[in-house]
């Protein structure tokens, strides 16, 4: 292989690399309120209920 083709595969390796470093460190910088979390629990609460409720039903 050419040494151009070398340096597409180690630039593209690299955006590779570079994107996925970024995505890691960025995944945890947006906090949930405290509002809105009970909010989450509550619903996933009722959705379990229901899916609860829908599964005692089929038997």
């Amino acid at each position: 292989m050419p040494a151009i083709g070398w340096l597409f595969l180690l630039f593209a390796l690299a955006l590779i690399l570079g994107s996925l470093f970024m995505l890691r460190d960025s995944s945890n910088s947006m906090p949930i309120s405290k509002k809105k979390m009970d909010k989450i629990r509550k619903r996933k609460a009722e959705v379990e209920a229901d899916e609860k409720k829908e599964n005692e039903d089929k038997w």
